[in-house]
Protein backbone atom coordinates (compact mmCIF):
# COMPACT_ATOMS: atom_id res chain seq x y z
CA UNK A 1 0.00 0.00 0.00
CA UNK A 2 1.43 3.40 -0.85
CA UNK A 3 2.49 5.73 1.95
CA UNK A 4 -0.24 8.35 1.39
CA UNK A 5 -2.99 5.72 1.39
CA UNK A 6 -1.54 4.16 4.55
CA UNK A 7 -1.48 7.51 6.35
CA UNK A 8 -5.05 8.37 5.36
CA UNK A 9 -6.31 4.91 6.28
CA UNK A 10 -4.54 5.11 9.63
CA UNK A 11 -6.10 8.51 10.32
CA UNK A 12 -9.62 7.27 9.57
CA UNK A 13 -9.31 4.06 11.55
CA UNK A 14 -7.68 5.63 14.60
CA UNK A 15 -10.37 8.31 14.67
CA UNK A 16 -13.36 6.02 14.22
CA UNK A 17 -12.12 3.22 16.48
CA UNK A 18 -10.58 5.43 19.17
CA UNK A 19 -7.09 4.00 18.80
CA UNK A 20 -4.31 6.12 20.27
CA UNK A 21 -0.96 6.05 18.50
CA UNK A 22 1.02 8.79 20.18
CA UNK A 23 3.89 9.90 17.94
CA UNK A 24 4.21 6.48 16.36
CA UNK A 25 3.36 5.92 12.69
CA UNK A 26 2.40 2.26 12.44
CA UNK A 27 2.93 0.03 9.44
CA UNK A 28 -0.13 -1.48 7.80
CA UNK A 29 0.43 -4.73 9.72
CA UNK A 30 0.76 -2.89 13.04
CA UNK A 31 -2.42 -0.93 12.28
CA UNK A 32 -4.20 -4.18 11.44
CA UNK A 33 -3.04 -5.78 14.70
CA UNK A 34 -4.21 -2.77 16.75
CA UNK A 35 -7.54 -2.80 14.92
CA UNK A 36 -7.96 -6.54 15.63
CA UNK A 37 -7.41 -5.89 19.34
CA UNK A 38 -9.82 -2.95 19.35
CA UNK A 39 -12.51 -4.90 17.50
CA UNK A 40 -12.13 -7.78 19.99
CA UNK A 41 -12.55 -5.30 22.86
CA UNK A 42 -15.61 -3.73 21.21
CA UNK A 43 -17.17 -7.13 20.54
CA UNK A 44 -16.85 -7.89 24.24
CA UNK A 45 -17.77 -4.54 25.80
CA UNK A 46 -19.18 -2.15 23.18
CA UNK A 47 -21.00 -4.28 20.64
CA UNK A 48 -23.70 -1.69 19.87
CA UNK A 49 -21.05 0.92 19.12
CA UNK A 50 -19.13 -1.52 16.89
CA UNK A 51 -22.25 -2.44 14.94
CA UNK A 52 -23.10 1.23 14.54
CA UNK A 53 -19.63 1.90 13.14
CA UNK A 54 -19.90 -1.02 10.74
CA UNK A 55 -23.21 0.39 9.50
CA UNK A 56 -21.78 3.91 9.12
CA UNK A 57 -18.79 2.56 7.22
CA UNK A 58 -21.20 0.79 4.87
CA UNK A 59 -19.60 -2.62 5.22
CA UNK A 60 -21.55 -5.28 3.35
CA UNK A 61 -23.87 -7.22 5.68
CA UNK A 62 -23.30 -10.44 3.78
CA UNK A 63 -19.54 -10.17 4.30
CA UNK A 64 -20.07 -9.46 8.00
CA UNK A 65 -22.30 -12.52 8.36
CA UNK A 66 -19.67 -14.66 6.60
CA UNK A 67 -16.96 -13.45 8.98
CA UNK A 68 -19.15 -14.02 12.04
CA UNK A 69 -20.24 -17.48 10.90
CA UNK A 70 -19.17 -20.40 13.10
CA UNK A 71 -17.74 -21.94 9.91
CA UNK A 72 -15.33 -19.02 9.38
CA UNK A 73 -11.69 -20.07 9.35
CA UNK A 74 -10.40 -16.99 11.17
CA UNK A 75 -11.47 -15.40 14.47
CA UNK A 76 -14.35 -12.90 14.15
CA UNK A 77 -12.31 -9.91 15.33
CA UNK A 78 -9.65 -10.59 12.68
CA UNK A 79 -12.25 -11.00 9.95
CA UNK A 80 -14.06 -7.81 10.92
CA UNK A 81 -10.77 -5.89 11.14
CA UNK A 82 -9.92 -7.05 7.62
CA UNK A 83 -13.32 -5.89 6.31
CA UNK A 84 -12.91 -2.52 8.04
CA UNK A 85 -9.40 -1.95 6.71
CA UNK A 86 -10.36 -2.89 3.15
CA UNK A 87 -13.48 -0.70 3.24
CA UNK A 88 -11.56 2.32 4.53
CA UNK A 89 -8.91 1.91 1.80
CA UNK A 90 -11.66 1.71 -0.82
CA UNK A 91 -13.33 4.82 0.62
CA UNK A 92 -10.12 6.80 0.29
CA UNK A 93 -9.50 5.60 -3.28
CA UNK A 94 -13.05 6.57 -4.28
CA UNK A 95 -12.71 10.02 -2.71
CA UNK A 96 -9.46 10.58 -4.57
CA UNK A 97 -10.91 9.37 -7.88
CA UNK A 98 -14.20 11.26 -7.62
CA UNK A 99 -13.22 14.16 -5.37
CA UNK A 100 -14.72 17.62 -5.49
CA UNK A 101 -14.95 19.08 -8.95
CA UNK A 102 -15.39 22.76 -9.51
CA UNK A 103 -18.54 23.55 -11.42
CA UNK A 104 -17.72 26.13 -14.05
CA UNK A 105 -21.22 27.49 -14.54
CA UNK A 106 -22.05 27.91 -10.84
CA UNK A 107 -22.92 31.44 -9.74
CA UNK A 108 -20.37 32.93 -7.35
CA UNK A 109 -22.96 33.52 -4.61
CA UNK A 110 -23.86 29.82 -4.63
CA UNK A 111 -20.29 28.63 -4.01
CA UNK A 112 -19.27 27.46 -0.56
Amino acid sequence: MDKNLTEKTTALITRDFEIELGDKKPSEQELFDMLCDQVAYMMEYRLDFLLSLMYRLDIDEYKISQVLSPKALIPPNVGLAHLILERQKLRIKIKEAYGKTKLEDLDEELEF
